[in-house]
């Protein structure tokens, strides 16, 4: 498990794809893997998340991909079945939570409260997603949160891009960004991935000045 975490650490960056279909799967990993990024959330916002997660993983073994907007166990059990290596969901599920744990799947539930941190370390969570960021306090908020829960690391997710990447990266509880900037839908369904690799490349670039 602290594997995974480790390497998502180590690139900063979770690209949270929505594919609608999932013959689109090769040419966006492929533009990833050029952007410097092996790292992919697809969400289970289409129909088409449990065949573009198997795509990847058959096409790509050497990236990290995981399944996100996950909200029943049904999609947990599908997106494993997937190959997905790890589960994030929106919000904080008790049930989709514990589900996961039983049956070893890693997963990074959403939270934006104390109550719902405190419900992750009870079980022995300390990565989190932070969702909806800005819209839930942003930079603010991670600050605040950083007193009483030193030993929780975060992924703050949604209202975050090129512009204000920097001032996530650059707070020590966060251990990685979720955004979906670089992997826009009209920028997938119009075939411009020489453009998401090179928007790939520049967030990676902004992660790397977060270290100078």
């Amino acid at each position: 498990m602290n594997s995974i975490f480790d390497e998502i650490k180590k690139y900063k960056i979770v690209p949270v794809i929505k594919l609608e279909k999932p013959s689109d799967a090769f040419r966006l990993g492929r533009a990833l893997l050029e952007g410097g990024l092996p790292v992919a959330e697809v969400t289970f916002r289409t129909a088409a998340a449990r065949d573009a997660i198997k795509l990847l993983r058959d096409q790509y073994p050497a990236m990290m991909v995981g399944a996100g907007t996950v909200t029943t166990i049904e999609q947990v059990d599908l997106a494993r079945d997937a190959g997905a290596m790890f589960i994030v969901t929106p919000g904080f599920n008790p049930r989709i939570v514990d589900y996961c744990l039983a049956n070893n799947i890693i997963i990074i539930p959403g939270v934006n409260s104390p109550s719902q941190i405190e419900q992750g370390l009870e079980r022995g969570l300390s990565l989190l997603k932070f969702f909806p960021a800005e819209a839930s306090g942003g930079v603010k908020m991670l600050k605040a949160l950083h007193g009483p829960y030193s030993e929780v690391s975060f992924v703050p997710t949604g209202g975050i891009d090129a512009s204000n990447l920097l001032q996530y990266i650059q707070l020590s509880n966060v251990a990685a960004i979720g955004g979906s900037w670089m992997v826009k839908e009209d920028l997938i369904s119009s075939g411009q991935f020489d453009v998401i690799s090179r928007l790939c490349g520049e967030a990676l670039t902004i992660v790397r000045q977060s270290h100078t």
